[in-house]
């Protein structure tokens, strides 16, 4: 099996370059997808994350309430920690299985926002990172998911800078240009993933 990483920072695009692999032939492992799934209604995990940050961290409908939870741990290094104790696992299980469930001969592409943080780069070859430019990323995030300016930066700042991001980088996607722009990007990167793995 073929594993390759893809990651970049919040903001710079790289969903809509993982859409873009998918519709070249990758098959696509999502981390946030599976982060999620890992937490829905009346999961383990659900229960764990209730039992470490207590029921304000849910919604009415007893769903995990995302917003209410990232305010607590996007501010204390501590607590993001342990909620990444418990759901990290549960993703890294669920990635196995899609994994093993993938045509013989896929390119598999994971989608992971923390390849770098977490020092996991040396796990995929080639390694693919989404780059754009802080103030397209911060209009991005205030514009279109509605953060604070403030609350932007503090997810940015919460993950590695460009540089680390570069120093494990086998192939760069720049996303600061036009939908064409990164068409163009992701082709390219796209040739050189499959020729380095041929």
């Amino acid at each position: 099996m073929k594993m390759v990483g893809l990651t970049g920072g919040i903001g710079a695009g790289k969903s809509a370059v993982a859409q873009r692999l998918a519709a070249l032939g990758a098959v696509i492992v999502d981390a946030d997808r599976l982060a999620r799934e890992v937490v829905a209604p009346g999961t383990q995990g659900l229960a764990q994350v209730v039992e470490a940050f207590g029921p304000g961290v849910l919604d009415p409908s007893g769903a995990l309430d995302r917003p209410a939870l990232a305010k607590i741990v996007f501010a204390d290094e501590d607590a993001r920690r342990r909620l990444e104790e418990i759901t990290h696992p549960l993703v890294r299980a669920r990635t196995a299985e899609l994994v093993e469930a993938a045509p013989p001969g896929a390119i598999v592409v994971n989608d992971v926002p923390l390849i770098v943080e977490k020092g996991m780069s040396r796990l995929y070859s080639p390694v693919l990172v989404v780059f754009a430019s802080l103030e397209t990323r911060l209009d991005r995030l205030t514009r279109l998911r509605g953060m604070s300016r403030d609350e932007a930066m503090a997810r940015i700042n919460a993950q590695a800078t460009d540089e680390q991001r570069r120093a494990v980088a086998d192939i760069a996607i720049v996303n600061d240009g036009t939908p064409a722009d990164l068409d163009r990007e992701v082709a390219s990167a796209w040739e050189r993933v499959v020729s380095s793995l041929a």
